[in-house]
């Protein structure tokens, strides 16, 4: 049996923070003047020639934003047990917030609403998300379906979206956005991945236009002679203290014309 010492737990926790440090484009000095404390302490954590408690981990990394579930690691690297639960929506300790989205479904109809994580997995969605999904799939998809991959992929949505290519690049580039806030080899590589399907617009490529932009992207849905226009808004909880409530996502959909809006109200 392999015995992990204090000075290697404290060593990994160093590099963990460092590497986090580096992706926020700090200084160790910046960083040690907004958590409080000296640049050589903080140089010394990072060495592993000093061993945080477990307060300063937590102001590191929220001085950082860390992602929840990355503070726990760091948490872990520094040998402290995990701050933050990871519940599902729909455990008894989350009624009030399962409670306050189902309204938010609700409260969308008949224009769609759906849950999705950060990985944009789909969790579940009102009637008229069920309306759309039959349109577009002959039905709703079961929980944990990679809904960016049913826009992205070859075999999704491409053929019935009619403005396939800018839908495309803003999404990558939403997608992008995200990968670096959350800053973690994992989400990279789910960036490698996506680029990875044949045909997608390269997110360095500005989307062409003709110098008169929308206000906000519609997504325009063409498919068995009907043609739906959609924009969405996007969701979080204010001050998630669990890993599950900071990876939620609810997206609301709105009729971007009359005849969208008539289909959707089933005149």
């Amino acid at each position: 049996m392999q015995i992990t010492t204090a000075s290697e737990t404290t060593r990994g926790f160093g590099a963990e923070l460092r590497s986090w440090r580096m992706r926020r484009g700090l200084s160790q000095l910046d960083l040690a003047l907004r958590c409080g404390t000296s640049q050589r302490h903080l140089s010394f954590l990072e060495t592993g020639r000093a061993r945080p408690s477990r307060g300063m981990v937590l102001a590191l990394a929220g001085v950082l934003d860390v992602p929840l579930r990355h503070q726990n690691a760091l948490l872990l690297a520094a040998g402290f047990a995990p701050a933050f639960r990871e519940r599902a929506l729909g455990t008894p300790e989350l009624t009030a917030i399962d409670r306050a989205v189902s309204l938010m479904l609700a409260k969308q109809e008949p224009y769609p609403a759906l849950i999705i994580d950060r990985r944009w997995r789909y969790t579940r969605g009102n009637a008229g998300a069920v309306k759309l999904f039959t349109l577009i799939a002959g039905g709703e998809p079961p929980p944990g379906t990679n809904l960016q991959d049913a826009l992205l992929a070859p075999q999704g949505m491409r053929q019935i979206i009619e403005n396939w290519d800018e839908v495309a690049t803003w999404t990558l580039r939403r997608a992008q956005a995200e990968a670096v806030i959350e800053g973690t080899p994992e989400a990279m590589a789910e960036m490698d991945r996506l680029l990875a399907f044949p045909g997608l617009p390269k997110l360095a490529n500005t989307p062409k236009h003709d110098g008169t932009l929308p206000p906000v992207l519609t997504m325009n849905i063409v498919k068995d002679g009907i043609r739906l226009s959609l924009f969405s808004t996007i969701a979080t909880l204010g001050t998630p203290l669990d890993v599950t409530m900071q990876d939620l996502r609810i997206e609301t959909f709105f009729p971007a014309d009359d005849a969208t809006e008539a289909w959707f109200q089933g005149a």
